[in-house]
């Protein structure tokens, strides 16, 4: 049996599409891990799926060294095994229990489980099944910090031919010994994880917009040069005219003639048609130059101050989980210019609290645009179905806001039914029409790829209202709040959290 993944001239347009996702795609995989990066929407999981068997190209071959299984984002339902995994335990799956801290009762209160806890039991099941290639999509998701190790120690195990989507770097780093940029024609398979890439990426960018510049110069070198022969073979068409000479002039016209004869009336010609080949040459060098697009990140967003003293409030209180787990708070309340950091271990209640907050803050003036940790499935064909109906400006506005976000606006307008990340996208550029007072976001940079992740940073960190952000992107955080509501875990047994609020900048 091989033990290389191949693809050999795969060929897939999504039916809504007018032009080709992947042309004559050819790619060889083996044994560990490698990344797969890219701008949102430029086709990440459509591979995965076309790789799964999901999805049929319409063209190409796939050779698949036996057993293949997909591990998608969403986490709706249980995997199939679990309750095989979690209650007729073998070494195998004794060990990874343990490893990713699964509880036995799980497959019966999934409902009641955060995405972060759903997320690492899933990645529990595909790594007990142990396929001969693993497509794991965004399987950091939703993880805090401690579920990112334990995931990463867990995924390094892994022996088959692992093919991981992510927008965490340093979980890419750390497994990865190749990283495929998929927004690359042809698509590149660099060497080591995704940091490395990247350098040695930006690397060639720099060599090509050096190259570029200096075939600029010489093309404006050659057009002045092209400019200068014109106005000679001008100057000599004039000198070697018979018209204005007096018909008497015998010597003069005898010089002319002979000049034409000798040809040195054509030579400034020629040279100058010589000339213009070159500067044509040179134009097409500079046109055909390969330079990654440096697009400009980030939005300025349309959001206001609100004029009142407190945006949202919730007063003190305490919420149960079921099963010895709750969560209580004090008065929470927010201002027109806060900016805070939700955070927490998975499954500690902080979208619970943001829910409770925005559902007691219902009766309060505040224009508040919230967009949640997780959508539903078909949210993305529904939305552009809406932005369809909009004006020409209006869509215009939306579109021009994604672009800025990291999306191609061109390719987003052909398809029915967008990425989880350019579904967020289109959420918040809808919102800002609005023009907000609140902005919440819950695990904001779920989905986004490593580049719409900068731009969304660059967008919020200019917005003038209240900012409320539950995220693991401690770096993100840092950037971009103040005020820290974080879960402590207290008591034995179970999980009791108790909110504690702070300053991000001096720890008061």
């Amino acid at each position: 049996m091989s033990f290389f993944l191949r693809i050999t001239d795969f060929n897939y347009t999504w039916p809504s599409q007018e032009y080709a996702l992947f042309e004559n795609l050819n790619l060889t995989l083996e044994s560990g891990w490698t990344g797969l990066v890219g701008p949102n929407g430029c086709g990440k999981s459509t591979l995965l799926r076309l790789i799964a068997g999901e999805l049929n190209p319409y063209a190409g071959r796939l050779d698949v060294p036996g057993t293949v299984l997909l591990c998608e984002q969403r986490t709706d339902e249980p995997p199939d095994g679990l309750a095989d995994l979690l209650c007729y335990p073998d070494a195998a799956s004794g060990r990874l229990a343990s490893l990713l801290h699964l509880e036995s009762d799980w497959p019966w209160r999934w409902d009641t489980l955060s995405h972060g806890e759903r997320k690492r039991a899933q990645i529990a099941e595909a790594l007990w099944k142990d396929p001969d290639v693993l497509l794991a999509d965004e399987p950091a998701n939703h993880l805090d910090a401690q579920s990112r190790e334990l995931l990463s120690g867990a995924l390094s195990e892994y022996r088959g031919i692992g093919l991981i989507v992510s927008h965490d770097r340093s979980l890419l780093d750390c497994l990865c010994g190749r990283t495929l940029f998929l927004d690359e024609k042809p698509v590149r398979l660099r060497p080591g994880g995704v940091s490395a890439g990247l350098e040695e990426r930006g690397k060639e960018d720099l060599r090509n917009l050096r190259e570029f510049e200096a075939s600029k110069r010489e093309l404006k070198r050659l057009e002045e040069e092209a400019r200068r022969r014109a106005q000679k073979v001008a100057a000599d068409a004039g000198k070697n005219s018979k018209k204005k000479l007096d018909a008497k002039d015998s010597d003069m016209r005898f010089k002319i003639d002979t000049a034409r004869i000798l040809g040195r009336d054509g030579k400034a010609g020629r040279l100058k048609t010589r000339m213009d080949g070159r500067v044509e040459a040179a134009r097409e060098r500079v046109a055909s130059a390969s330079l990654r697009r440096n697009q400009e990140g980030g939005i300025t967003i349309a959001g206001r101050r609100s004029s009142s003293d407190r945006v949202a409030e919730l007063p003190a209180g305490r919420t149960d989980f079921g099963g010895g787990r709750g969560l209580e708070w004090p008065d929470l309340i927010v201002g027109p210019e806060d900016r805070i950091a939700v955070e927490g271990p998975n499954g500690a209640g902080k979208s619970r609290l943001i829910g409770l907050l925005l559902e007691a803050s219902r009766s309060m003036s505040a224009e508040i645009l919230s967009i949640p940790q997780e959508l539903p499935e078909d949210a993305g064909r529904d939305l552009m179905k809406r932005i369809g109906g909009l004006s020409r400006e209006e869509k215009g506005a939306v579109f021009s806001a994604v672009d800025r976000l990291g999306s191609d606006p061109v390719r987003l307008m052909s398809t029915e039914s967008p990425s989880p990340g350019e579904t967020r996208k289109l959420i918040l550029a809808l919102g800002l029409a609005r023009s907000p007072e609140v902005i919440v976001m819950d695990e904001p940079t779920n989905h986004m790829d490593l580049f719409s992740v900068r731009h969304l940073e660059t967008a919020l960190s200019g917005f003038p209202g209240a900012l409320i952000l539950v995220s693991h992107d401690k770096v993100f955080l840092e950037a971009l709040t103040e005020t820290e509501w974080r879960i402590v875990p207290e008591g034995a047994g179970g999980f009791v959290g108790r909110l504690d609020v702070r300053s991000r900048r001096n720890g008061a």
